[in-house]
């Protein structure tokens, strides 16, 4: 073996030691990468600013906002009112409460950009109504945290800026992207809770004037994905700025309108999301230094040949042995920290073969996505499992089924790239590499 071979696996394995002794995975990378940078030519100081360099990326300001929105949305008590619409569209079928978390989720994806908070929100309003209606305990944990993955493909995805931001891929477009995995794994949850979920209490189809009224309640909050995406879509304004104006939306529209008794609350919100915002900001600088140093000793051009090695040049195979590598990433360690450690790897990758850039980023936030409720780590599983009250082992069990859905959407990704790029071609075409055609109106995509 080689040195540089050896200090990538004496990092790999002496950050794996340091996470499973109990050490934040923050200080388990930097700790790995001061140890190995030891034994480099590279100076610890040029680390140390590697770590800042990391988190000094504007397109990450739009983080916070996007937090922000969603614990304002929830602590403001304002999603109960999408609860109900969801209800007053799919309550009726079997399973409905089932039902109910996977279409509220599709919503609140749209307005947060977090798994995390779409667990918080389902498990406090749901779940104690699901357990009033028999439903079993482990297939409502699982069942809300594979809803919850899907506020990381639905726009605005917190992990779509990421990727955008450290990979120089268009933000916009990945927003767009990750639309038709989004609601494919959204619909494989409503068909799998009709056919194989618990069958809970038959209700009566709500009233076209009980669907208006739910409309009408739930019309002034579920204006924040327009305001975001439109705004993005027509250049008016960055994600960063989305997410502001989204904020501003909020504090003189949504909560004027429908809960003003929750202004004394505000400086609440606003320091419970600077404290959550710190964690993955501290992971960001870690991983981008670890990356650097990856990158430094050859590892993602050594990996990068191999793959296209064994994949011969098929896109569609490198995109699987990917998604192989990612699946058991995202058992380990979070999306945010995988997605800055493999970057120098998946831009290795993508350049040297005929793969669009957003579709590849599309195909991997998918494969994270269903890391957040795979064992160990499942962060969306481990949370919703003790929110309920269920052991995670038995959370975990049920959860096992629902798998297929998301192996079904990862091959969707991979091998339906015209459905995945449609709405990026149509709305952001230039995000996906089209350009103005020279001799007449329209785009020449590629």
């Amino acid at each position: 073996m080689t040195t540089n071979g050896f200090l990538i696996l004496f990092m790999g394995l002496l950050f794996l030691f340091l996470g499973y002794m109990g050490v934040p995975v923050a200080f388990a990378l930097i700790g790995a990468v001061l140890i190995v940078t030891s034994f480099t030519p590279v100076s610890h100081a040029s680390m140390i600013a590697q770590v800042f360099n990391g988190m000094d990326v504007e397109a990450l300001m739009a983080i916070p906002f996007f937090l922000l929105v969603g614990d304002l949305m929830t602590s403001a008590n304002v999603t109960q009112r999408m609860i109900v619409l969801s209800q007053t569209l799919v309550g009726h079928l079997r399973g409905g409460l089932a039902q109910v978390v996977t279409l509220f989720s599709m919503f609140f994806a749209g307005i947060s950009g977090s798994s995390a908070a779409d667990v918080a929100v389902l498990t406090r309003s749901v779940a104690p109504e699901m357990a009033r209606e028999g439903y079993d305990k482990a297939f409502t944990a699982a069942l809300i945290a594979s809803a919850a993955t899907m506020a990381n493909l639905i726009p605005p995805s917190i992990m779509a800026v990421v990727y955008g931001a450290t990979g120089n891929v268009s933000i916009g477009g990945l927003f767009l992207g990750g639309v038709a995995p989004g609601v494919f794994i959204g619909l494989g949850l409503m068909i799998y809770s009709h056919f194989f979920g618990p069958i809970g209490i038959k209700h009566r189809r709500a009233t076209f004037a009980q669907f208006t009224e739910a409309t009408k309640r739930s019309a002034v909050p579920l204006m924040i994905p327009i305001i975001i995406m439109g705004g993005i879509l027509t250049g008016w304004f960055t994600p960063s700025e989305a997410g502001i104006i989204a904020v501003a939306y909020i504090l003189i529209v949504v909560i004027p309108l429908l809960n003003p008794k929750h202004f004394p609350h505000l400086p609440r919100d606003f320091a419970l999301t600077g404290l959550l915002y710190s964690i993955p900001l501290i992971t960001i600088g870690a991983a981008s230094a670890f990356g650097w140093m990856l990158a430094y000793l050859r590892g993602p051009a050594v990996v990068s040949d191999w793959i296209a090695y064994y994949a011969g040049g098929d896109p569609h195979l490198i995109m699987l042995m990917l998604t192989g590598l990612f699946i058991i990433v995202g058992d380990f360690i979070d999306a945010v920290p995988a997605i800055i450690i493999f970057m120098p790897l998946i831009l290795e990758l993508t350049k040297s073969t005929d793969i669009n850039a957003v579709h590849m980023g599309v195909v991997i936030i998918t494969t994270l996505a269903f890391g957040l409720i795979t064992p160990p780590y499942g962060l969306c599983l481990l949370m919703a499992s003790k929110f309920v009250h269920v052991r995670f082992s038995q959370a975990m069990m049920a959860s096992f089924p629902i798998y297929i859905v998301f192996f079904a959407a990862i091959a969707f990704a991979i091998y339906f790239p015209e459905i995945v790029l449609w709405l990026p071609k149509q709305l952001l075409p230039q995000s996906v590499g089209c350009f103005h055609n020279p001799s007449g109106a329209g785009w020449i995509c590629p």
